[in-house]
């Protein structure tokens, strides 16, 4: 009888990351598209994943959508904290493995204030507040008031180095591609899925750095408002030269691919069998 029933819980516990990663994936092709059309003249606006949230509650049912969305990503948030606690994938605690399980909580901690932002719409008849980037902000004013604080920031930007180095390192090594290479798609499917997977990672890691970057800057600074999100990235990219523009439609191409990556993920990744 235990054994069925931690079977059981194993596989709620699976469907939980498998909708979390769905969830995930929706955000990203929403804000990718959305930029990609404003950066290439053809409506849009530079999105960040507020906007997105925005977006999905200005559609036909978007209350509804909305709330589903917010599901979605609270089925992230207690992935991503099993995932940093439990260590159902036997990362360990060596220094790497240490290394990226606080990289999977911080993504919890950040996703969770991402799903409070969709729920605090549900609530406000879709009033927008505050964006991607004053909520970080938020974030750096708590973490400054704290002792050491400028320290604590000066960490959590260096996370958010490390992790956009992860993601670029997985799409250099080809080792995204794992999971779709043993799975039984068609190899069309399987061929435009690895450079969506490829585009998609190096441009995550490239707005992910971006944003570590601001929070660098406000620990060195001690200044909450320097501190930024995606959507904060996207400016900081367009007005990086003369083919800035060009380069964030580029850029948000990617993230839409990379969105399409986790449609992807979430169906065929291969999950631990204990949880």
């Amino acid at each position: 009888m235990n054994v069925t029933l931690d079977q059981s819980k194993d596989e709620s516990v699976r469907k939980i990351a498998r909708v979390g990663m769905f969830a995930k994936g929706v955000v990203y092709v929403i804000l990718g598209v959305l930029t990609a059309m404003y950066a290439f003249g053809s409506g849009g606006e530079k999105a960040g994943k507020s906007s997105a949230l925005e977006f999905i509650y200005q559609q036909p049912f978007g209350k509804i959508l909305l709330g589903i969305l917010a599901a979605g990503l609270i089925c992230y948030v207690i992935w991503r904290f099993i995932q940093a606690f439990r260590d159902p994938e036997d990362k360990g605690d060596d220094k790497g493995g240490i290394a990226s399980r606080i990289g999977y909580a911080a993504s919890g901690v950040l996703y969770g204030v991402f799903a409070y932002e969709a729920i605090r719409m549900l609530l406000t008849s879709g009033s927008s507040g505050s964006g991607g980037g004053s909520q970080k902000e938020t974030i750096v004013d708590v973490l400054l008031g704290q002792p050491f604080g400028q320290i604590l920031v000066g960490i959590v930007a260096v996370v958010f180095f490390g992790k956009a180095a992860y993601q670029i390192y997985r799409s250099v090594s080809g080792k995204y591609a794992k999971k779709i290479n043993d799975s039984e798609l068609d190899y069309r499917v399987k061929d435009i899925l690895r450079k969506a997977g490829f585009v998609g990672y190096i441009a995550r890691g490239i707005v992910i750095s971006i944003i570590g970057y601001f929070f660098l800057r406000a620990a060195i600074e001690a200044n909450p408002n320097e501190a930024g999100g995606t959507q904060q990235a996207f400016d900081f990219i367009q007005s990086s030269s003369t083919w800035g523009t060009i380069l964030l439609g580029i850029i948000a191409i990617g993230l839409a691919c990379y969105g399409v990556f986790m449609f992807v993920k979430a169906r065929y990744r291969v999950l631990p069998s204990s949880i």
